[in-house]
């Protein structure tokens, strides 16, 4: 495999948090295609009550989470971290076809292959209704928020 995703494993510090704020980053964009390029070929996912398996089914699922979820805006904070392993805590927002806000919060389980591409990707995630007067996160993080 030529493809190669750094920082790479093992990790520290220092290179687990540019690897959250790397797919903050991404995810921001709400690019199917960007993001995808992120994982394995084969990579699992469980995101809330759906299971995915390889890229093609991560684009799809991301093209369809971006449909619903609009002006989607998302923070990622390095929650712990081993060789391969990255434990990230989230929290989202973005309003429905009908104007209604939502708070998302969850936390998520990375692995990652030898080349830093996540083969697996478990995500536990809660909505809450809030009102745009309540919204705290806007767009992607700013120079000044790193």
């Amino acid at each position: 495999m030529s493809e190669s995703r750094p920082p790479l494993p093992p990790f520290t510090a220092e290179t687990a948090a540019a690897k959250v704020q790397a797919a903050e980053d991404a995810w921001n964009t709400r690019d199917p295609q960007r993001v995808a390029l992120a994982y394995t070929p084969d990579s699992w996912w469980r995101n809330r009550d759906r299971f995915l398996v390889g890229r093609e089914a991560i684009v799809a699922f991301l093209t369809e989470k971006w449909q619903k979820e609009q002006e989607y805006a998302l923070r990622k904070n390095l929650w712990a971290f081993t060789d391969d392993r990255i434990a990230v805590r989230f929290t989202y927002e973005w309003h429905d076809a009908q104007g209604r806000w939502w708070r998302s919060h969850g936390n998520e389980l990375w692995e990652f292959d030898e080349h830093g591409l996540m083969r697996r990707r478990e995500a536990s995630i809660n909505d809450l209704p809030i009102t745009e007067a309540d919204r705290t996160v806007f767009g992607p993080r700013g120079a000044d928020e790193r």
